[in-house]
């Protein structure tokens, strides 16, 4: 998570109040024109409270056994049909959420501004366990067959028991003097579980205990200011079935490694803060300039480069009906040819702009505007 958005607030004040007006580094480039391939119809809308709030917390929705569950930033949780857009139930949770949502085997979990994390019947939203973590969370709880991993904005990093919310062990890391907006998103299988920091590391930790079996930097703190010194690993390690993992970090590099090993497959330089995504052999990866790579995921050989939407602060990117998806911060949603880059379709959800992943299943997208607009969508070709 970020989400996982952008470089936190106190920065940018710092930024603005030295300089005055401050210019992007990367103006928004204009939309242009381009031959459409496909429509995305709108199935249905729906208003998710107040949406992510005026800190735009990266509280994107999940699915599971057809109903999205969703969120907004004062705690009122909803179910609603994925086909029809009914609400199924609602929830208010009186207490400010912060964190994704995550779906899982009949619970949906979460984490809270004041360092709790909840469990949830998906039946009827009622509050199965809720525990207390050490701070903030934002990163989306993960979870494997036993253990909830939640990563909080404080470096902590805590395993929790699924059934009961109990605590099972701990893992604290150093946090430097600035960090971005937001926190890794751990990546859980049975033994172990990847964890990126904002020191630039990334930790394998055992699941029995939160010792970490190795670690290793990715993203070394380099230039004069605090700014230019940041590191964050923000985007979720990416694992292959065949043990590859694929890592990014802001300011620093694209790691594709052997996962138990740590051996390094390749690399590259690479400045993100968002997860990448694996289609087959193509790796597709968005830098802080919003440029997308298409990268062969094998070697680190790029296939393709798209600069059309620098400066738009797009999200990371998913895939519907085999074509990538973005939303961007004026609201718009992006269909591309994953061979190309090129564009295909377009559509605008809100002004309000979206900056989480969209939800995408088959040829259905769930696109959350920071507003709280829910809107599916279903892509049709046109030709």
């Amino acid at each position: 998570m970020k989400p996982t958005l952008v470089i936190a607030a106190a920065a940018l004040a710092l930024l603005a109040g030295c300089a005055g007006k401050v210019e992007p580094q990367y103006p928004p480039k204009e939309l242009t024109s381009f031959d459409e391939q496909a429509n995305l119809n709108t199935a249905w809308s729906q208003r998710v409270g107040r949406g992510l709030g005026r800190a735009t917390y990266p509280i994107g929705p999940s699915r599971e056994d057809g109903v999205i569950f969703a969120a907004d930033e004062r705690g009122e949780v909803y179910a609603l049909d994925a086909e029809s857009g009914d609400t199924l139930w609602r929830k208010d949770l009186d207490t400010p959420v912060s964190s994704g949502l995550n779906a899982v085997a009949g619970q949906v979990y979460l984490g809270t501004r004041n360092g709790e994390v909840l469990a949830l019947n998906q039946n009827d939203g009622e509050i199965v366990w809720r525990t207390r973590v050490s701070s903030e969370v934002l990163a989306a709880p993960q979870a494997n067959q036993q253990l909830l991993v939640v990563q909080s904005v404080d470096g902590n990093v805590t395993a929790l028991d699924r059934s009961s919310g109990n605590e099972v062990w701990v893992h604290s890391s150093s946090q430097p003097a600035l960090t971005l907006r937001g926190t890794g998103t751990p990546q859980v299988i049975d033994p172990v579980t990847f964890v990126g920091f904002a020191n630039g590391r990334l930790a394998t930790l055992d699941n029995r205990s939160g010792q970490p079996l190795m670690e290793m930097r990715v993203a070394v703190p380099q230039g004069r200011t605090e700014v230019d010194r940041l590191v964050d690993l923000d985007g979720q390690p990416l694992l292959t079935p065949d043990g590859r993992l694929y890592v990014t970090s802001y300011n620093g590099r694209l790691l594709a490694m052997e996962a138990t090993s740590g051996e390094i497959l390749w690399e590259r330089e690479h400045s993100s803060y968002l997860s990448p995504l694996l289609v087959g052999d193509t790796l597709y990866t968005v830098n802080e300039a919003s440029h997308i790579l298409a990268l062969d995921a094998l070697s680190g050989r790029l296939l393709w480069r798209s600069e059309d939407f620098e400066g738009r602060w797009i999200t990371a990117p998913a895939l519907a009906d085999n074509k990538l998806v973005f939303g961007d911060f004026e609201g718009y949603v992006h269909l591309l040819d994953r061979n190309s880059g090129d564009v295909i379709g377009r559509t605008r959800v809100n002004r309000s702009g979206i900056s989480l992943r969209p939800l995408t299943d088959g040829r259905w997208v769930y696109a959350l505007a920071n507003d709280g607009r829910l809107e599916a969508l279903q892509i049709r070709e046109t030709q």
